[in-house]
C-alpha cells in the first residue's frame, strides 16, 4: 500500500516516520516533509501536541497520521511497527529525533534514573526502531534513515557525560547499521548534528541564552529534507551550521 500524500513534491507517494514530532526539530521536519509530498507518521508521547502539528500539516495541504507512543515503553515500538506495517508495505524515510536530556552534572553525581531514561530512549529505543522497521525500510526503493545526534557524543564535554555517553552509543548503532545494510539493500543512513538550535532541550542546557541568538528548528529541517533528497554515501555525517 503506498502512502497517500500530496501528488506534488520531491517525496510524493512516500511514507516518512518522524519521532519526537510534537515540537522543535521533529515538528519542523515533519512539516517540511509533508510540504514536499510525503505522508508523515508523527510519533511522540502526547497526542494533543501531535494533533496540533497534524492540523498545521493539513492546513498547508499535506498529509499526516499521528501515532502517540512512549518510545521508552518496552512494547511501544513493537506495537507501532505492527500498526504501521499493517497499513503500509514500505517505509521510505525514518527520522530518529526523539531524545531524553538528563540533567547536566559531574559524572560522579549522575542520577541513575535519569541516566537509565536517557539510555532507554536514546539507545535502546533506537535499536528497537531499526529492528522494528528494518523490513519495511528494505522494501523501499530508496530508503533513508536520519539520526539526530549531538556533538558531545563525538567530543566529550565536562558535565555532559550522561547525555554524551548515550549519544555516542546512538551514533555507533546507526553507523554499524549503515555498514550492515549498505551492500545488501537500498537503505542509506545519515547521522546529523543540528548544532545550536532554538529548542526546548537547548533552553534547558543554556537557560541564560537568548533564543534568538541560535538558529530556528526550521533551518535544520530544511537541511534535513534537502539531504534526504540527495544521493549521499552511507553512513553519512554532517553538522548543520548557522549559515
Amino acid at each position: 500500500m503506498s502512502a497517500q500524500g500530496s501528488q506534488d513534491g520531491r517525496f510524493a507517494g512516500q511514507l516518512a516516520l518522524v519521532t519526537g514530532a510534537s515540537r522543535g526539530i521533529g515538528a519542523a521536519t515533519a512539516k517540511a516533509l509533508a510540504a514536499q509530498g510525503a505522508h508523515v507518521v508523527l510519533v511522540a508521547r502526547t497526542a494533543k501536541e501531535l494533533e496540533k502539528v497534524e492540523e498545521e500539516i493539513f492546513e498547508a495541504g499535506g498529509s499526516a497520521t499521528i501515532a502517540p507512543v512512549d518510545l521508552s515503553e518496552p512494547e511501544g515500538i513493537a506495537r507501532l511497527a505492527t500498526a504501521i506495517s499493517g497499513r503500509w508495505s514500505a517505509l521510505d524515510v525514518l527520522v530518529i529525533n526523539a531524545a531524553a536530556f538528563p540533567t547536566l552534572t559531574p559524572v560522579w553525581q549522575i542520577d541513575s534514573r535519569e541516566f537509565n531514561n536517557a539510555l532507554t530512549l536514546n539507545v535502546l529505543a533506537t535499536q528497537a526502531l531499526l529492528a522494528g522497521f528494518d523490513g519495511m525500510l528494505k522494501k523501499s526503493k530508496d530508503a533513508r534513515v536520519i539520526g539526530v545526534t549531538s556533538s558531545v557524543g563525538a567530543t566529550p564535554r565536562a558535565y555532559w557525560g550522561a547525555y554524551g555517553a548515550s549519544k555516542a552509543a546512538f551514533d555507533v548503532l546507526l553507523d554499524c547499521y549503515a555498514q550492515e545494510v549498505r551492500n545488501t539493500s537500498a537503505v542509506r543512513v545519515a547521522i546529523l548534528d543540528p548544532g545550536a538550535t532554538r529548542t526546548k532541550m537547548r533552553a534547558r542546557a543554556y537557560p541564560g541564552e537568548n533564543p534568538e541568538s541560535v538558529k530556528a528548528p526550521e533551518v535544520v529541517a530544511e537541511r534535513m529534507v534537502a539531504l534526504l533528497g540527495e544521493q549521499f554515501s552511507s553512513p553519512h555525517r554532517e553538522r548543520v551550521n548557522q549559515d
